[in-house]
């Protein structure tokens, strides 16, 4: 009899981004004269860089001869990837971190999920609330907690985002073994602080503890006094492991390219207390179960770090900025408290309500489709979630719907 992984049958009703898109689709289906405007899942909408398309057909170009073709490449990304995002990503901002402790994959969703083969079962995992249900679902899935209790799954600490505390929730006051971070932050569009991070990085140490630090969204970080990474902290090359994606930076979203940092200085222990190298583990883990991402991609990545891919780069990144600005304020004027929009694509919106009925409503009065805060966890409940991923002109008309729907 074939067993199945009993896990599974834990997690909450569907998928949040699956369930959204249930909803879109019933409502499409039943009112096929309405053109609905997507400001919900966090895809990109513009094309890729210029830079970036050139480089990948001139390397698509050399796979067509013998001289110049590339088979199977090395796992943990080409050497002149790794080198320009060492180079640019971190030692730029004094960040100390090596070519080689760089590994470059399809998505950062994938790593985030798939780090945790480098982990015992039996940990204590501390999750943000609100928080991306990919953090909590993938522990789910690998039966690190109990079943879920109002929301919330037991063997998880849960480190509450409110409004109080501006969505940086606190150090606990409990040792953790695994601790997960996003900052910017999906969803809530909340940044941290220089003072914020490092307090993280020392109780990490103090507990040998290992934080998990989504960078995703760090393009959109305008304010020069935030940090862009964890590895800007002091120490932390001793207590993170990061992880980056080209996807909103570049539009790389059906592209697919992404990295994980993971110092070599950085430590777990065995059950008797012996330090092993994570970096060695994971090196093996993805030569193990990763082919490696396309060489034409990955020539397209690296154009990001020209001149030109730079300034592309960054114009692509502050059009969404300017949405996410005309979001925040077409909100605020209404009333609602929003965070989020400045350093972030995402903005955070007190709706003071149920969050489906409220995204029920803007989508089928104003054929908006948002984000429930109560996906995102417990805390997230009585909030919407809306992405500046789109054009001017249906950023433009949705504010306009939105503003005629919640007058």
């Amino acid at each position: 009899m074939i067993r199945i992984n009993e896990n599974y049958a834990k997690l909450q009703a569907s998928y949040l981004f699956s369930e959204i898109a249930r909803r879109v689709k019933a409502y499409q289906e039943a009112h096929p004269d309405k053109r609905v405007i997507r400001l919900g899942i966090g895809d990109v909408t513009e094309p890729l860089p210029a830079a970036c398309v050139e480089a990948m057909h001139k390397a698509v170009d050399e796979m067509t001869t013998r001289s110049s073709f590339r088979g199977y490449g090395p796992e943990q990304g080409y050497d002149f990837l790794r080198e320009a995002i060492a180079a640019n990503d971190f030692r730029a901002r004094g960040a100390d971190i090596a070519a080689d402790e760089i590994f470059v994959s399809d998505g950062a969703k994938c790593d985030t999920a798939n780090i945790q083969e480098l982990f015992a079962d039996k940990l204590t995992i501390a999750v943000p609330d609100p928080v991306y249900p990919v953090y909590v679902d993938t522990n789910v899935m690998a039966g690190r907690t109990g079943k879920n209790a109002k929301g919330r799954y037991k063997g998880l600490v849960y480190l509450d985002g409110t409004a109080e505390n501006g969505f940086v929730p606190p150090v606990p006051s409990v040792p953790v073994d695994v601790i997960y971070l996003c900052f910017p932050n999906n969803p809530t569009g909340a940044t941290a602080t220089r003072a914020q991070l490092q307090a993280w990085v020392d109780y990490a140490r103090a507990n040998k503890a290992i934080i998990l630090f989504d960078a995703a969204y760090e393009a959109f970080i305008r304010d020069p006094a935030l940090p862009h990474s964890i590895y800007e902290m002091d120490g932390a090359r001793e207590a993170a492991i990061e992880f980056r994606s080209f996807s909103k930076t570049a539009g790389f979203t059906g592209t697919r390219c992404a990295y994980t940092v993971v110092p070599k200085t950085l430590m777990g222990y065995t059950k008797k207390g012996e330090a092993m190298a994570l970096h060695a583990m994971w090196n093996r883990r993805h030569t193990t179960k990763f082919n490696g991402v396309s060489y034409p991609v990955q020539r397209a990545a690296e154009a990001v770090y020209s001149a030109e891919g730079k300034a592309q780069t960054r114009a692509l990144t502050d059009a969404y900025l300017q949405n996410a600005a005309l979001i925040r304020e077409t909100l605020a004027g209404l009333g609602y408290s929003v965070t989020g929009g400045d350093n972030s694509p995402y903005i955070w919106v007190n709706v003071g309500k149920d969050s489906w009925k409220f995204f029920d409503r803007l989508l089928k009065r104003a054929q908006v489709v948002t984000t429930p805060g109560a996906g995102f966890g417990k805390c997230g409940q009585g909030y919407i979630r809306i992405s500046a991923f789109n054009s001017r002109e249906n950023v433009e008309e949705a504010m306009k719907r939105i503003r005629k729907v919640l007058k």
